[in-house]
């Protein structure tokens, strides 16, 4: 009997050209053996970093349509949902109506969220998002991996020391998700400043009642340069490295944090390459390297190495 296979449901952009959202998503959980759904929340020649974009975006009552069809064929069972930048409140709502309904149908359907607000102090979706992630998306979420700053709007607490960090985790475990990631702050790294420090907490219940909080931190080497689809990415391998290692938060974490690296690295080394010296590279040019890092994402050499609290 082969291992029933694991169907994603992604509910993210696509770009035409370029890697954001489903683009960044797709591929990689496709190479390590995923069937991916993918729902394109919206449709953009590129992501908007670059001068111009064009394109279409899907109202909540077309992504409705579209999973009313999939429903109609009863083949809307799914193992994990992944969601990732949402700017629009309805089709927010939709989505966790979705999740509700999958998770009835299969109630250990895992919904992997990147709660996409902001970054360094300041949003960037509409302040109305804020609410409906709170209330709303994070109970019926499972994973999720929010920045500082998000970790920090979700809960009302502020995060100044890991200790601050721990607490915030908890807080956000007790609001619905059993694993989260912190996936950058502004604590200092015990290898210095060229470092950033990432906190990850999974929550598990033993057979007896009993909690049991499995809490890491990782220092993750600093970058020079601005990715577009790295957060995209991080989810989506987040979501399969917990799935190969269920209850080793540590281990799925290395490996997520490693992919990373070895993308990252392969993106930088190209645009500067392309660039030429001592010029910027363009938007286009510091696109993610994903096709070129098949390997990598298959079995990432670890660079990573998480410590545990």
């Amino acid at each position: 009997m082969h291992e029933m296979e694991c169907r994603v449901l992604s509910i993210q952009s696509h770009v035409v050209r370029g890697y954001v959202g489903n683009k960044s998503a797709s591929f990689p959980l496709q190479v390590l053996g995923f069937e991916v759904d993918s729902i394109n929340s919206v449709q953009f020649s590129n992501h908007t970093g670059y001068g111009c974009w064009r394109g279409q975006v899907l109202t909540a009552d077309e992504l409705h349509v579209l999973y009313e069809g999939i429903k109609l064929n009863n083949v809307n069972h799914y193992d994990y949902v992944l969601t990732g930048y949402t700017r629009d409140t309805s089709f927010l709502e939709m989505v966790v109506d979705i999740v509700q309904e999958l998770k009835r149908a299969n109630p250990n359907l895992v919904y992997v969220c990147d709660p996409v607000l902001g970054d360094h102090g300041s949003m960037y979706v509409p302040e109305n998002l804020h609410p409906v992630y709170k209330n709303k998306v994070v109970p019926v979420a499972d994973i999720i991996t929010p920045n500082q700053f998000e970790a920090e709007l979700l809960t009302g607490k502020n995060v100044s020391t890991e200790k601050d960090a721990v607490e915030v985790m908890d807080l956000l475990h007790n609001m619905g998700p059993d694993t989260v990631v912190i996936t950058s702050s502004d604590l200092p790294s015990r290898l210095g400043d060229r470092f950033l420090v990432a906190l990850g907490s999974l929550r598990t219940v033993k057979p007896d009642g009993t909690r049991l909080t499995q809490r890491i931190r990782l220092e993750i080497p600093k970058v020079d340069a601005v990715f577009v689809g790295t957060g995209d990415l991080f989810a989506a391998m987040m979501l399969a490295w917990t799935h190969y290692h269920p209850n080793d938060l540590k281990t799925a974490c290395e490996k997520t944090f490693s992919v990373m690296h070895h993308v990252i690295q392969r993106t930088i080394s190209y645009a500067h390459e392309m660039a030429g010296p001592g010029r910027r590279p363009s938007p286009a040019q510091l696109e993610l390297r994903m096709v070129q890092s098949k390997a990598d994402i298959e079995d990432p050499a670890i660079v990573v190495e998480a410590t545990v609290l």
